[in-house]
């Protein structure tokens, strides 16, 4: 199997991994509670691995919700350790992730342009 599709199956088994540990072990009240691990980037050496989170929420709501998995993020690798078989398993780092909220900001974007094309005159008929 070559590297990029083992760190491709890893970065998988990761999301999923770590999904189960946050919501079924993590109980911070600073937790928001629609929380997704979007994606996993586990670094070529296999030593860190960058987790990108979706949070619902406020941005009171999504700092919090970062500050309680970065505090937990030493708990939340020993719980999904216990669930993946590697050597090491890596140092966690929580990054929010927005690519949902720029999709809504780009949706609505393309919506307003369609309205005013809508309200726009056309050129002549003649």
């Amino acid at each position: 199997m070559t590297e990029k599709k083992r760190i491709k199956r890893l970065n998988s088994l990761l999301k999923q991994v770590l999904s189960e540990v946050i919501i079924s072990d993590v109980n911070d009240p600073r937790m928001a509670s629609l929380v997704t691990v979007s994606d996993v980037d586990i670094s070529n050496d296999l030593h860190h691995a960058k987790v990108y989170i979706s949070i619902i929420g406020t941005d009171k709501e999504r700092r919090e919700t970062l500050e309680a998995l970065e505090s937990a993020a030493g708990f939340i690798g020993i719980h999904a350790a216990k669930k993946v078989v590697m050597r090491y398993f890596p140092i966690l780092t929580f990054k929010l992730d927005t690519s949902v909220d720029e999709q809504i900001k780009i949706d609505s974007l393309i919506e307003k342009i369609h309205r005013e094309e809508e309200h726009r005159p056309h050129g002549n008929d003649s």
